[in-house]
Parts: structure tokens; C-alpha cells; sequence
């Protein structure tokens, strides 16, 4: 292949990453690399109430579910999305919404009241992608021992090590330097181009379409196929 043919090629493959990310900042839903994969969605009351065995049918081999956030708060419709989805034949694991305003081990007594253990649920996750409305903006030191925190907290109660969804943004100001984690990562229309060895699952659609729901919703991509969700539900180390 000559040096022009492959300059032409690169600029191809690079537009077509363009558009893809701005179809799925629109609303759009191609998201063609995404779908080698096995396909997910994550939820919470936002999403109203789901008809989890249409949605099942749709594609949908798992779902991570709101369950709390923060210290004290349970999301609404966490105890409906947990029972339906199971009963649908999904994978379904639970996701907790960091705040740095509070400490790791108060927001880990949050989810371990509302969560119950589940051999056949995937990995807790923690979202880490907001400071929130905090006096004092948290350094990386903080962020990091205090999600670690709880991590260790429910990897305790669980028996399975959570993992981490994050941002690219969130990643590069706090978590650039954290080793050793699982990552679920927030992409949109591209493969994640940070933790390109560590990532699990890859949410591409902010704006998806999914029978089932009526609104927009998050679609997600687990690295695997269905054998290895199904390890990855019984807690494997992937």
C-alpha cells in the first residue's frame, strides 16, 4: 500500500469515528463498534417503569440498576428494576452514585442496606464522574482513598471486588493514577481510547432507544461473550 493510499485510509477511519461520536451525542444510534459485543443498558428511576421481559428481548443480555447515592438515598424504583430484571433472564448487577462530599464509609453502609447479596449478580459498581456540591473541591488523594474505601467495604460484604465507571474526564483530574481496578467506561460513539487494557464495559449510547422503555437510555458494551458475562457474574476476574 503506498504512503498516500494509507494517508487516505487514516483520515477515513478518523472521520467515521467523528461522526459516529456526534450521531450518539444527537441521539443518533450507530454505534457500530460497539456491537461485536454483548449488549447492556443501565438504569434508574429516570428511565420510568421498564417492561424489563420487552427489553430483554431486544438485545439486552444485562443491566446495571441505580440503587443508592451518596449517604442516604435510594433510588425509587431500585427494589422494582432489581426483582423484574432477574425475572426477565438478565444479568443484572447494582450501581452506586459516588458524592465526594460524603465519606466512603458512609456511602458503603448506604448500598449494603439496599443491596442484597446475590451469587448471580455481576460486580457492584461505583460511579465516580461528579464532585458534587462539596465546600472544598476534593484532591486526588482524597477521591482515591475514600473510593477505595468503599470499595474495600463491599468487596468485604460481596465477596467480589467492584468496579469503576468513570469518565474521561473524572479519570484524567483524579483516577489517572489508580492501578489495579476494573474500569466500566463512558465513551460515547468511539472505543474508550483511556484504560484500553482495563475496561470491562463501555457505555457508547447516552441516548439509545430500546423496546420496553419509553424514553432514551443507556446502552452499554461487555468485553466478552455471553460465556464470559456469565463468569463475570460469578465473580471471575476478568
Amino acid at each position: 500500500m503506498t504512503k498516500r493510499r494509507q494517508v487516505f485510509f487514516a483520515l477515513m477511519a478518523a472521520g467515521a469515528l467523528v461522526v459516529a461520536a456526534i450521531l450518539a451525542m444527537l441521539g443518533g444510534w450507530w454505534t457500530p463498534w460497539a456491537q461485536r459485543y454483548v449488549q447492556g443498558v443501565d438504569v434508574s428511576h429516570h428511565q420510568g417503569a421498564i417492561d424489563w421481559r420487552t427489553l430483554a428481548a431486544d438485545d439486552i443480555a444485562f443491566a446495571y440498576i441505580k440503587a443508592t447515592e451518596g449517604a442516604d438515598h435510594v433510588d425509587a424504583r431500585f427494589a422494582f428494576n432489581w426483582r423484574e430484571a432477574a425475572e426477565a433472564g438478565l444479568y443484572r448487577g447494582a450501581y452506586h452514585f459516588f458524592t465526594l462530599c460524603r465519606s466512603g464509609a458512609n456511602q458503603a453502609q448506604n448500598f449494603i442496606a439496599v443491596v442484597p447479596r446475590d451469587a448471580g449478580a455481576l460486580p457492584a459498581a461505583v460511579d465516580l464522574e461528579h464532585i458534587g456540591p462539596c465546600r472544598q473541591g476534593p484532591t486526588m488523594t482524597d477521591v482515591v482513598t475514600e473510593a477505595r474505601i468503599f470499595m474495600d467495604a463491599l468487596e468485604a460484604h460481596y465477596g467480589v471486588r467492584p468496579i469503576i465507571y468513570t469518565t474521561r474526564e473524572f479519570h484524567d483530574a483524579y483516577l489517572s493514577d489508580v492501578t489495579g481496578e476494573r474500569f466500566w467506561i463512558r465513551s460515547l460513539g468511539v472505543p474508550p481510547r483511556f484504560r484500553e487494557r482495563d475496561w470491562i464495559i463501555w457505555q457508547h449510547h447516552n441516548r439509545g432507544h430500546k423496546r420496553g422503555v419509553s424514553g432514551p437510555i443507556d446502552l452499554n458494551a461487555f468485553r466478552g461473550d455471553l460465556a464470559a458475562l456469565a463468569q463475570f457474574a460469578g465473580g471471575a476476574g476478568l
